[in-house]
């Protein structure tokens, strides 16, 4: 009997052991998918980021070419002493630039020129143009210039177009290394940090296309967006969490808030084309437009986050408020809201962040338009930040393809930064209770 017991026992035991280790396999198993999921998360984020710097970076600088332009009366058409800014712009300036080009390059033929002429870019002789309208006492002197490149020059001169390669694969031919060679020889070639991407709008010409046209479109677009949706979202959180009267009215709106939160953008981009464009008759392109889609869009989030923010505050703030005799919406106005202010910022800051990378809804209102102008108003034409990123990803050109990724940079350098201040504003800001 005793013996019987014994083995009974150990072979519980045995069990209970066995039992035991599968127990601890699978949670090492568990923690081995969790570390290999987070792992292999970061190494896509980690080949993204890389793929967007490496194909990007080139974008934040360019190359230019130093010409000894002769700006003589005869070239120009602009007499010696002329001082009429309307008489001096109206100069041959572009013939100009061409002769100090030939200078440096020698070819023969009419086409071989067409294509050196293609080493400048377009801008070249408008900024030469303001130079000498400017300066006006330069007329009949020889001055040293440094021209903008083309772009075929440019991605050479960066690397992105490779001598290496066969001609027949390339923009770039053997007779234009040839001449690219010359220049450099002479000292005539140089790379320079890339302000037209800072300072220009939308362009033609990849060298000269720039982000801040749609920078300032979206921050017109996200200043409507701020200044309709926090408020309103905040006067609702209180409404809904001090207020409002518990009964089916208030649970269906606080489900369709909830629903809200999931539907996707371009519906909204629907709604606006139907409402603010067709019905309500606002111009097309306008940031305000494109505010007002985004407000739609962001409210659910700001007021989900504020009366999350409301709900935090104890109710012994309530009770003492209403203790010492003020009345409910003092309660609110001088106790429950600033306490809940902080996490009410956070998610309206998240809420612009998510607004600030919508392409979609801007798509949809005309947002995609082709805008060289920097907009200087909410009521003018412009382009998003995102939006500008979709446009410069269609072109083919290489110029183009280092763009997009500049911008994105750019545009994630935002989105960084404003998701940070959210972090450190909740950790500044907020209360232990």
């Amino acid at each position: 009997m005793t013996d019987k017991l014994l083995e009974i026992s150990k072979t519980k035991k045995e069990r209970v052991k066995a039992g035991i280790s599968r127990r601890r396999n699978k949670e090492a198993r568990f923690r081995f998918y969790g570390i290999a999921s987070i792992l292999m998360a970061f190494t896509f984020l980690f080949v993204l980021i890389t793929t967007i710097v490496a194909d990007g970076h080139t974008a934040f600088y360019t190359t230019q070419i130093r010409l000894d332009v002769s700006l003589d009366s005869d070239t120009l058409g602009v007499k010696e002493g002329e001082t009429d800014p309307a008489i001096v712009s109206q100069g041959s300036y572009r013939k100009a630039l061409r002769n100090a080009l030939r200078e440096e390059v020698s070819v023969d033929g009419r086409r071989d020129r067409r294509e050196l002429y293609r080493f400048i870019s377009n801008g070249a002789e408008y900024d030469l143009r303001d130079i000498v309208t400017n300066n006006p006492e330069l007329i009949g002197t020889t001055y040293t210039y440094w021209a903008q490149a083309g772009d075929n020059f440019n991605q050479y001169n960066k690397g992105n177009i490779r001598g290496d390669i066969p001609e027949s694969s390339r923009q770039f031919k053997d007779k234009h290394i040839g001449w690219f060679d010359t220049l450099e020889a002479d000292g005539r070639v140089r790379t320079v940090f890339n302000h037209h991407f800072f300072t220009n709008g939308d362009s033609r010409d990849p060298e000269l296309a720039g982000i801040w046209g749609a920078t300032v479109g979206s921050f017109y677009t996200l200043l409507v967006t701020l200044v309709l949706s926090f408020p309103i979202g905040v006067a609702a959180a209180i409404y809904l969490e001090e207020f409002a009267p518990r009964n089916r009215v208030t649970e269906l709106i606080e489900i369709n808030i909830n629903n809200l939160a999931a539907v996707p953008s371009i519906v909204f981009g629907l709604l606006g084309l139907a409402v603010f464009l067709n019905v309500a008759d606002l111009p097309r392109s306008a940031p305000v437009v494109g505010g007002l889609v985004l407000t739609l869009m962001t409210l659910p989030t700001i007021i989900i986050s504020s009366r999350a923010a409301i709900k935090a505050v104890p109710p012994s703030v309530r009770d003492a408020a209403l203790g010492v005799g003020a009345s409910k919406m003092q309660m609110v106005l001088h106790h429950v809201l600033p306490l809940a202010m902080p996490g009410m910022l956070t998610g309206t800051i998240i809420g612009m962040a998510q607004a600030l990378g919508e392409t979609a809804p801007l798509l949809m209102i005309g947002m995609v338009a082709f805008i060289v102008e920097v907009p200087g108003g909410p009521l003018d034409a412009a382009t998003a930040l995102p939006v500008q990123i979709y446009l410069w990803a269609e072109n083919p050109e290489k110029g183009f393809i280092e763009n997009t990724s500049g911008a994105i940079m750019v545009l994630l350098a935002f989105l960084a930064f404003m998701n940070a201040v959210a972090v450190i504003l909740r950790k500044r800001l907020e209360r232990r209770w």
